[in-house]
């Protein structure tokens, strides 16, 4: 397993407002949420060679947030919009347009569809956390990945790292 796939789901979103829900913003939390994960990308070493993201505003601001946290710049984020409310299925086509020589890909997006695309490619092998929430808002996922983004099976990766921003140091 030559590549590496990082899954993270937008920050905690803004309820109050009187928007639809393509157009939610990020509260302050979800806010400081991008940037400690961010934060923790840079100083491990884990910055995306390319970030693709859903258009949905809190996941364009969490990308956004993130990247400027790792000194990335924002015209190297991609939105997708697939991404917004996808099935797994859609997901991997995304992956799959993903270019050859991308080696660490970030994909910012929603659940129910990251969850489900983390359960599909590790095949269920990972721990439920107590709370019964795999992927809750800002959670990142590292995922060791196969030498392709084309045609990904079930079970092709294997879960290197599953957080939330307050575990992260």
């Amino acid at each position: 397993m030559s590549r590496t796939l990082i899954l993270l789901r937008h920050g905690k979103s803004e309820w109050s407002t009187d928007v639809d829900d393509f157009d939610r913003p990020l509260k302050k939390r979800g806010k400081n949420a991008s940037i400690q994960v961010g934060k923790w990308l840079s100083s491990n070493k884990r910055v995306p060679d390319f970030v693709v993201t859903s258009p949905a505003k809190r996941a364009m601001q969490t990308a956004e947030i993130a990247c400027e946290a790792m000194g990335t710049k924002k015209k190297d984020i991609y939105s997708r919009k697939h991404i917004y409310l996808a099935t797994p299925e859609e997901l991997l086509y995304v992956l799959e347009d993903c270019p050859e020589q991308a080696q660490r890909v970030m994909l910012v997006g929603h659940n129910p569809g990251l969850e489900e695309l983390l359960y599909y490619l590790v095949n269920g092998s990972m721990t439920i956390p107590e709370d019964g929430k795999l992927m809750p808002t800002a959670t990142l996922a590292i995922l060791e990945m196969p030498d392709t983004w084309k045609n990904l099976q079930s079970g092709s990766a294997k879960l290197e790292f599953l957080t939330r921003p307050r575990e992260l140091s």
